[in-house]
């Protein structure tokens, strides 16, 4: 009896790791249901780890019960990682508050995201773990080349591992909290804003902006962040082919007016003035658009907000505010 039910076992994890690989072009192929709840599936995949860390953070109840969810599941080695780039020799000495929210960072609720949902596609999710306000904060996800990289590091091993109550992909690495800088320097569409950042930060004054936007003890800030499109239109407005030919102090100024001292999500956006860093500017509620001192207006948008991370959030502008 007992060898019987041990095949049974084996039986029930091999149909829970069944891999639905990210190139299968048969749209009507979903992966087959299976018994085991996101644990159990975790056990039979030896991340042996991540159940002692959802344990030690009183999270497996959460993801044994029902109801859908997707767990971006770290292996072993990507544990031991994360415990020793951060002075830890095991996980016993890791705070539980931490390690709940690290591991929170981890499962998107509601939903069974499969790898066919990100391939060739990137964007933002919201994960379980919580920032600012307990405002849940967002997972960048690239799902170019084929693969999916989350937050610019995390890359997926094995994807669509179908449990009775979610999916689980696993993860190379164990994906950290994420700040400002983290959804700047991931986003390619953001790059000449990471480039100023980085331009300001060569002269005076300076805030400093890379090491601010990096620390998760900063803020909370609003960054109205302009698209690398944005610039090069500022960049033709200014008749500079450069941003080298623009002062660092003019730039600095320039990215003053696009930081707000405090958090504020999308839905929190009033009609009137709005207080940056750098003065004044005008937002309208209703169209989601920024007004500068210039007359200028900047659109919102609309897609691209409530990127939300530890120290601030992030809302995406197409054109760059002037002081």
């Amino acid at each position: 009896m007992k060898n019987l039910n041990y095949l049974k076992t084996l039986a029930m994890a091999f149909v829970g790791l069944l891999f639905v690989t990210a190139c299968d072009n048969d749209d009507d192929h979903t992966p087959p249901p299976t018994s085991l709840n996101i644990v159990e599936t975790a056990q039979s995949a030896g991340l042996n780890i991540l159940v002692q860390a959802a344990i030690k953070a009183n999270l497996d109840a959460a993801l044994v019960a029902e109801g859908n969810k997707t767990v971006l599941a770290p292996t072993d080695a990507a544990f031991t990682a994360f415990l020793t780039d951060n002075g830890f020799s095991s996980l016993s000495e890791v705070p539980t508050a931490v390690l709940k929210q690290i591991l929170l960072n981890h499962i998107i609720d509601g939903t069974n995201i499969t790898s066919k949902d990100l391939i060739g596609k990137t964007g933002y999710a919201n994960t379980l773990a919580e920032g600012p306000n307990s405002n849940k904060l967002s997972i960048y996800y690239d799902g170019g080349n084929n693969s999916v990289i989350f937050n610019g590091s995390s890359k997926v091993q094995t994807a669509d591992i179908m449990a009775s109550n979610g999916i689980v992909h696993v993860v190379d690495k164990v994906i950290a909290l994420p700040t400002i800088a983290t959804f700047a320097t991931t986003n390619p569409a953001l790059s000449t804003l990471v480039d100023a950042l980085a331009y300001a930060d060569s002269g005076e004054p300076t805030v400093p902006y890379i090491a601010t936007v990096s620390d998760a003890n900063t803020g909370p800030f609003t960054v109205f962040a302009p698209t690398n499109g944005a610039f090069d239109l500022l960049l033709e407005e200014l008749n500079v082919t450069a941003l080298s030919e623009i002062p660092t102090s003019t730039v600095d100024a320039v990215l003053l007016q696009h930081i707000v001292n405090a958090n504020v999500p999308s839905n929190n956006l009033q009609t009137g003035n709005i207080t940056t860093l750098g003065g004044a500017i005008t937002a309208n509620a209703t169209d989601f658009t920024l007004t500068d001192t210039n007359a200028r207006v900047s659109n919102i948008v609309t897609t691209l907000v409530d990127i939300q991370a530890t120290n601030g959030v992030v809302h995406v502008i197409d054109k760059v505010l002037l002081p």
